[in-house]
C-alpha cells in the first residue's frame, strides 16, 4: 500500500512538472522545487520530531510570506509550485517510512506506472505523444527521458533512507537553480518584478538555512576535533 502511495505521489509530481515545462511554466516549476526543502523540513518536524530552531522558523515564515505575496499579486495560489513541492515532499516522507531499497522501490513504482504510460502513449491524440505517429528520433528522446529522470530519483530515494529529512532538505537547491537559469536565459520566460520578489523571499529563507547549516557543521567538526585530542 505504501508503494502504491509513493507511486501516486511521484506520478503526480512528474505529470505536473511535464505539464509546466510544456506550457512555459518553468519558473513556476523552479519555485516549486525551491519551496520543496522547506516543506521537507516541516514534514521532518511533524513526523520525525526534528528540531525547528529560530532560524528554521523564520525560513518557513518567509516561505509562507512568498506564497501569500503570490496570492495577493496574481489573485490565485501558485498551484504548480505548491503541487510540485508538496507531492515531492510527501514522496520523500513515504520512501523514508518504507523499508525498501532505492532500486527495488524504483522498480516497483515503474512497474505500476508502466501500463498507464503505455496506454497514454498509444492512445492519446497529440502531435508528439502518440509513439506510433512519432519519428524514431522523438520516440528515442521519450524513452531516454526515463533513465535521465530515474537515476537522480534513485539517488534521492537512497539518501532519504540514510539521512534526516531536515538534512535532506539542504541538498535540493541545485536543481531549481539550474531550472531558473534555463527559464530566464535560455527559454526567455518573462521574469516580472512580482515573480522576482517571490523568488527573493524564498532565496532569503534558503540562504538563512545554508548559513545556519554551515555554522552547525563547523561547531560539530570543532567538537569532534576536541574529543579526538582529549582521547589521545
Amino acid at each position: 500500500m505504501a508503494m502504491l502511495v509513493s507511486t501516486l505521489l511521484i506520478g503526480l509530481n512528474w505529470g505536473t512538472f511535464i505539464w509546466a515545462i510544456q506550457n512555459n511554466k518553468m519558473l513556476s516549476a523552479s519555485l516549486g522545487y525551491y519551496i520543496n526543502p522547506l516543506i521537507t523540513i516541516l514534514l521532518g518536524v511533524v513526523f520525525f520530531k526534528n528540531k525547528l530552531d529560530r532560524v528554521r522558523i523564520i525560513a518557513v515564515g518567509l516561505c509562507f510570506c512568498a506564497v501569500v505575496f503570490e496570492v495577493i499579486q496574481f489573485g490565485s495560489l501558485p498551484w504548480i509550485a505548491l503541487a510540485l513541492a508538496i507531492t515531492f515532499g510527501f514522496y520523500g516522507l513515504v520512501r523514508k517510512k518504507v523499508a525498501v531499497d532505492s532500486f527495488t522501490g524504483m522498480a516497483i513504482e515503474t512497474a505500476i506506472l508502466l501500463p498507464i504510460a503505455l496506454l497514454y502513449l498509444s492512445l492519446i491524440d497529440s502531435p508528439t505523444a502518440n509513439m506510433f505517429d512519432n519519428s524514431a528520433g522523438v520516440n528515442w528522446l521519450l524513452f531516454a527521458a526515463g533513465p535521465v529522470t530515474m537515476v537522480p530519483l534513485m539517488c534521492f530515494a537512497a539518501a532519504a533512507n540514510r539521512v534526516s529529512l531536515v538534512t535532506l532538505g539542504f541538498f535540493q537547491y541545485i536543481g531549481p537553480t539550474g531550472m531558473f537559469l534555463l527559464a530566464v536565459f535560455v527559454y526567455d520566460e518573462p521574469l516580472s518584478a512580482e515573480k522576482l520578489t517571490t523568488f527573493v523571499l524564498i532565496w532569503s529563507a534558503l540562504a538563512m538555512l545554508i548559513v545556519d547549516s554551515l555554522r552547525y557543521l563547523r561547531k560539530t567538526n570543532a567538537a569532534t576535533i576536541m574529543i579526538d585530542k582529549d582521547a589521545t
